[in-house]
């Protein structure tokens, strides 16, 4: 690409300015370099020396773009790529490289790189990556709506979340009821359930969605960097505090803050937690400046935390604070009728990423699907489904492309005629529909002749057999 006064595909200065680009180097003249030659470009950039600051960053600026380098002290790119992916799998990364590094370029391609350039930098390449990677990004957003749409419109799903089952449909309209108040939220619910998506789909649709949304996983942290990465830090508040940062609830302001296993947090954290959430104001650690914010607070977890508040594990004031909306995120044992649509939108997803042609699954892949009991919930089965579409070799997926573990003993659909009474043998055709049609109780009502409020109920009743062992009457 030349540069002259032909007219450039890429936008001007003025076009571009809202994109964000992240920079990260260990060297500071090649990184602040390249910020200049970016920014003179019309991009907001800002820098980082090293993987750790990167991740800082992301948190405090949630960048449109990182170019990091590969070979860094400590945290190096491929490191790096891996935490950002497992963070945010929609952030493009491009990979600048060494010449003679190509090899490690292309493994870095294979983990879920947007592009590798090589040394010296040749700037209308990285200009023309960029714009490609933006592209990327808006086009797969755009199929994503797009998808989603479709599933609202069939009743299959609300945001990020997907599933057709009674359950579900409760926790959308809850979701739709609450998302335009500033009502705090509890979201509970075994692991893998699908918590943080709920958080998700209530700040996008509530009057905040422009607004950022920020979240942290409580239970990862010790407690005295818990209490700093909440509240932040003023510089010198302890060894280490080498310059004043941003907590959350900041970065936050305006916006949604979804902490993440809520119950974790120590009671002497939970009394500067309660004062936020009744006053809208703080002080940083080593500060003594009141901070005041305009947060709406979205938590989650999986223990009992009306139990942990009579064992003294948890103040019953700021359970009472954080519990004004509950929404119970059902397990996925109990929704067995979302199972192949949750399946079928991962296969699409991991299609895209890892650029292969999978459509769905072989028969004996769906029934050992059925089969599973899925005690990770939407968690282990998208991972499985990850692995399937990574192993597949042909358009579906085979039963050896799944973990060796799925779906062991005795399919769970099979009947006997005679020596089957009605009601297996109506559970059997649901069922057995339902898988046909894709997970579409619409769809499968329309094929069975029946109304999709019976196709709902029938797979709650279902869902509640298997909770309670499937009792039969005594002859």
């Amino acid at each position: 690409m030349k540069r002259d006064s032909t007219p450039s595909p890429l936008p001007g200065p003025t076009q571009n300015v809202k994109a964000r680009l992240l920079v990260v180097d260990d060297e500071p003249s090649a990184r602040t370099g390249l910020e200049k030659l970016l920014a003179s470009e019309g991009y907001r950039v800002w820098g980082a020396a090293n993987g750790e600051s990167a991740l800082e960053r992301i948190d405090e600026i949630a960048p449109d773009v990182v170019i990091t380098d590969l070979k860094m002290p400590g945290m190096d790119g491929l490191e790096l790529l891996d935490r950002i992916r497992a963070r945010d799998l929609r952030l493009p990364v491009i990979m600048v490289t060494a010449f003679g590094e190509v090899s490690s370029a292309v493994a870095a391609m294979r983990r879920g790189a947007e592009d590798y350039l090589t040394k010296p930098i040749d700037i209308d390449a990285l200009l023309v990556s960029i714009e490609r990677a933006l592209e990327r990004r808006d086009l797969r957003a755009e199929a994503e709506n797009l998808r989603r749409q479709i599933r609202e419109r069939h009743d299959e799903g609300l945001q990020g979340l997907i599933g057709a089952s009674p359950a579900m449909q409760g926790v959308y309209r809850t979701v739709r009821q609450v998302a335009a108040s500033r009502a705090t939220v509890l979201v509970t619910g075994e692991s893998g359930t699908g918590k943080g998506e709920v958080a998700r789909a209530i700040h996008a649709l509530s009057p905040r969605a422009s607004q950022p949304f920020v979240t942290l996983q409580c239970a990862s942290l010790a407690e005295s960097l818990l209490e700093s990465e909440l509240f932040g830090h003023e510089k010198g508040s302890f060894t280490g505090a080498e310059k004043r940062r941003l907590g959350r609830f900041e970065q936050a302001n305006g916006g949604t803050l979804f902490l993440d296993e809520v119950g974790e947090i120590p009671l002497s954290i939970q009394v500067k937690l309660l004062r936020v959430l009744q006053e809208r104001t703080f002080e940083r650690v080593g500060g003594n400046e009141s901070v005041k914010v305009d947060v709406r607070l979205v938590a989650a977890t999986n223990r009992d935390l009306a139990d942990d508040v009579k064992k003294g594990r948890f103040r019953e004031d700021l359970y009472y604070r954080l519990h004004v909306i509950h929404i119970e995120m059902p397990p996925l044992r109990t929704r067995r009728g979302d199972v192949l649509v949750l399946a079928q939108y991962f296969v699409q997803r991991f299609a895209e990423e890892n650029h292969k042609r999978v459509l769905g699954f072989a028969d004996e892949a769906r029934a050992r699907i059925l089969a599973h009991a899925w005690p990770g919930n939407v968690r282990e089965l998208e991972n499985a489904i990850e692995r399937a579409v990574v192993m597949c070799r042909g358009e579906r997926i085979e039963p050896d492309d799944l973990p060796g573990d799925l779906g062991g003993g005795e399919p769970t659909l099979g009947i006997r005629i005679p020596g089957s009474t009605m009601a297996e043998i109506e559970k059997h055709a649901i069922l057995q529909t339902l898988e046909a049609c894709g997970g579409s109780t619409k769809r499968t009502a329309e094929v069975l002749g029946i109304s999709v409020r019976t196709i709902q109920y029938r797979l709650a009743q279902y869902g509640s057999q298997e909770r309670e062992g499937d009792p039969r009457d005594d002859e």
